[in-house]
């Protein structure tokens, strides 16, 4: 069997990462924001249920922190995979 070359395992490497934090952004968004709601409203963040509070702001926090961690894992991605821009 023939290896994989090495801008196709790039590839393969980065739609992982990708589909992953779609993933979890779904579960934010989606799970937390609106399913859990009622249970997460249960409690208070200041004047604010805390199901509110996670689909106005949690959410967003949530999506910034998963850009980071995309630009951070590509980075690594890129030089692993020789590809990078220096």
């Amino acid at each position: 069997m023939k290896s994989e070359s090495p801008l196709r395992a790039y590839w393969r490497a980065n739609v992982r990462l990708i589909a992953t934090l779609l993933a979890v952004w779904f579960v934010t968004a989606y799970g937390v924001s609106i399913v859990l709601a009622p249970w997460l409203n249960q409690v208070r963040l200041g004047n604010a249920p805390l199901g509110f509070w996670f689909a106005q702001q949690g959410s967003i926090y949530v999506f910034i922190l998963l850009i980071w961690i995309y630009a951070r894992a590509m980075d690594t991605l890129d030089r692993r995979y020789e590809v990078h821009e220096d």
